[in-house]
């Protein structure tokens, strides 16, 4: 399993992660989902750039000419609701792509808000097989609501790839996805950033708070 960190990489996409997480810029909805969105485009393009073309032939004004396709049938997929504005970033750069959707939300069992668990609810998806599966999420904390959402689409058929996405991942997110889907060659873990810590109620350290309540308001 291929596991990228971009944020040790010199990228603009470090600027876009530094505002998702600064409380002052935090404050304006709008700039949270755009930079949301923005991350999601270039997490794309670097994807992209591993991904098979073909030569084909177009015809400009003036004369034939030989260009690199993409040849890959791409499935975009994303979790309610914090996901939306990521996958628009991605639909944004893979605007062929089929589309899958899956509800998957994050409970905790005890009145202590220290133990966690994940319920799928609801998932659309096309027929899988053979294509490239990119799921984003924004967030990468336990890491058992990204493998959830990839069991979940699995029943839709086998990818010929698997590429998780996220802005920022927790290093027990990445042990736990690690050890889940490690041993295939076929998937691969991108992440914008990977911070150190969880803490006691299971968010990520530093982080940047709750992305679904941060791009779209609170919930009961």
């Amino acid at each position: 399993m291929k596991i990228v960190n971009l944020s040790e990489m010199p990228s603009i996409i470090n600027q876009y992660v530094s505002e998702l997480r600064d409380v002052g810029i935090q404050q304006d909805r709008m700039r949270f989902r755009r930079n949301l969105e923005r991350t999601g485009e270039l997490l794309a393009y670097e994807i992209s750039r591993g991904l098979r073309y073909e030569e084909t032939t177009v015809q400009t004004p003036l004369a034939p000419c030989r260009c690199q396709c993409l040849a890959e049938d791409v499935v975009l997929a994303t979790i309610f609701r914090a996901g939306l504005p990521l996958h628009q970033g991605f639909l944004n750069v893979f605007d062929r792509a089929e589309n899958a959707f899956v509800s998957a939300y994050r409970y905790f069992k005890d009145k202590e808000h220290r133990e966690v668990d994940v319920h799928v609810e609801y998932m659309v998806s096309p027929d899988l097989t053979g294509k490239t599966l990119i799921l984003v999420d924004p967030m990468l904390a336990k890491g058992y609501s990204l493998e959830m959402a990839v069991d979940a689409f699995l029943k839709n058929g086998t990818p010929r790839r698997i590429i998780m996405a996220c802005v920022i991942a927790s290093q027990d997110g990445v042990d736990h996805i690690t050890k889940r889907f490690g041993s295939r060659e076929d998937t691969e873990l991108w992440c914008a950033a990977i911070d150190p810590v969880l803490n006691e109620h299971s968010y990520i350290l530093p982080g940047l708070g709750d992305a679904g309540d941060l791009a779209f308001g609170g919930k009961l």
